[in-house]
């Protein structure tokens, strides 16, 4: 007998689902239930490396880690890697299975839907409840006949739907109304619910539109979510790292001083847990920029991880970026630069497969020349760090960057370069280096934090939203909707 299974769906990107689904995932674990979330198809340059070796996005592992549970590839089966506007990178069960436009894509997503059948199903012969999430929004009827991800899944599992909205953005009782209507009588007749989501002010001035949403379609709204403050840690896709934006929660320094840490918006930036994780510190400021003179203000940058390293590495030139960084680094001021953004800082980066560049000149920071390989690198570490890259590196004279077990990037004083991710989420290795800077840049008043721990923030973050789902959300009304008495 297979277990209950739900959709949540979104009236469109970034209304929530991600955090929705991590807090009932988050929730029912505390109750005791065993359950795993499930996105069929996810596009997203921020992923996560199994441990073996595959990826999957971002969110699912943030939800895997709400169950309790390791990151697995059955969680996202189908993972899209934006590349370029026009191309993807298809990761399926883990690994990459070639690229695909907008167009080409209709046609392969067709052939996948056996594989996301077929996870799905043994996911829920393994687990008491699977939770699903969308992707986008059900309403692209343009895109119905190959949709594997929302409806199409729907029909496919026999799923029910909620659909949650982002009041935030204004006009969600007409988006809920909206993605009702343009649907099929087929479509239309599985959803069991709307959530609305991220809501500020008196729920009682919100009732009325509720009511009016219910007689228009039929369906309930189940529950309203507020607003979060505070919440920020593991963004689904590049909707999160907005450039002028702040990072984090920035705390009250310890000591006198605090840092400031400049982190490059690459367009096509990847994986910046790294960034997170900076801004989980008393006393760092952490914010994303493209401004070359906030850059070179900063008491440290940070370059960050591109799905497309020689396309971001030609944007930094136009941007007069590359003269800031060079700058810094012959001064010898904190810099870091990570997987792609480790290769930027490299002397020559030769690529025939990410962007067919052939040998292009890096910014000359390390004596370190980076070859692209056609198998990709994928590495869960047992120190929690891991690597998701093709570039490589084939010649060097910099002294490493990580020691042991075996040597790994480049490091020149206060300049640094890693393929890892996750190095900064190690408690002691992050405030090492903190101190390092603060050092460096003759912040004497700055004080490390003794007893920061991102792995606890983390799992606090997913917490209130379990907390919030608790309090606002479940009760027989979900139970019903959803199928799924343990959110009752």
């Amino acid at each position: 007998m297979q277990a209950p299974a739900a959709l949540i769906a979104g009236c469109t990107s970034d209304a929530g689902k991600s955090v929705l689904v991590a807090g009932m995932c988050r929730l029912l674990a505390r109750r005791g239930v065993r359950v795993a979330p499930f996105k069929a198809q996810n596009m997203s340059n921020n992923c996560a490396v199994t441990l073996d070796g595959g990826e999957i996005g971002r969110a699912q592992a943030l939800q895997a880690l709400a169950c309790g549970l390791e990151p697995d590839v059955s969680f996202n089966p189908v993972l899209l890697k934006p590349g370029s506007d026009h191309t993807s990178q298809v990761v399926v069960k883990g690994k990459a299975d070639g690229h695909v436009s907008a167009l080409t894509y209709r046609s392969r997503r067709k052939a996948l839907r056996g594989v996301v059948a077929e996870t799905l199903s043994e996911l829920r012969q393994q687990y008491d409840v699977v939770l699903c999430e969308g992707a986008g929004s059900p309403a692209e009827v343009n895109l119905r006949e190959s949709d594997i991800a929302n409806m199409g899944l729907a029909e496919l599992a026999n799923l029910p739907v909620v659909v949650a909205g982002d009041i935030d953005r204004g006009g969600v009782l007409a988006h809920f109304v909206g993605t009702h209507a343009i649907l099929s009588p087929e479509d239309r007749a599985r959803i069991t619910g709307f959530i609305v989501n991220k809501f500020r002010g008196d729920v009682s001035l919100l009732t009325p539109g509720l009511d009016v949403v219910r007689e228009h379609t039929g369906v309930p709204v189940l529950g309203v979510v507020p607003f979060i403050p505070g919440l920020w840690i593991d963004a689904e896709d590049s909707l999160g790292t907005v450039a002028g934006a702040s990072v984090g929660p920035a705390s009250a320094p310890l000591g006198t001083e605090t840092l400031s840490v400049a982190a490059i918006r690459l367009p096509r930036v990847s994986n910046a847990t790294d960034i997170e994780a900076l801004a989980c510190e008393p006393g760092v400021q952490v914010q994303w920029t493209v401004d070359p003179s906030v850059v070179a203000r900063a008491d440290l940058v940070v370059l960050p991880g591109s799905k497309s390293t020689v396309a971001d590495l030609k944007w930094l030139r136009e941007r007069g970026l590359d003269d800031v960084l060079e700058n810094r680094a012959a001064r010898g001021l904190p810099l870091i630069g990570i997987c792609g953004g480790f290769q930027m800082l490299c002397t020559t980066i030769t690529d025939s497969v990410e962007s067919a560049a052939g040998t292009v000149n890096g910014l000359g920071v390390f004596d370190t020349d980076i070859e692209f390989a056609d198998k990709k690198t994928l590495v869960s570490h047992p120190d929690g760090c891991y690597e998701v890259h093709n570039g490589q590196v084939v010649r060097s004279s910099e002294a490493p960057f990580i020691t042991e077990p075996e040597e790994e990037g480049a490091r020149r004083g206060m300049l640094i370069g890693t393929h890892r991710h996750g190095c900064l989420e190690n408690d002691q290795v992050r405030r090492e280096l903190l101190s390092e800077v603060a050092a460096a840049v003759g912040r004497d008043g700055f004080k490390a934090s003794s007893d920061t721990s991102f792995a606890a923030e983390r799992l606090r973050q997913v917490d209130l939203l379990a907390d919030a789902v608790e309090e606002h959300l479940a009760g027989p009304a979900l139970a019903q909707a959803t199928g799924i008495e343990q959110l009752g």
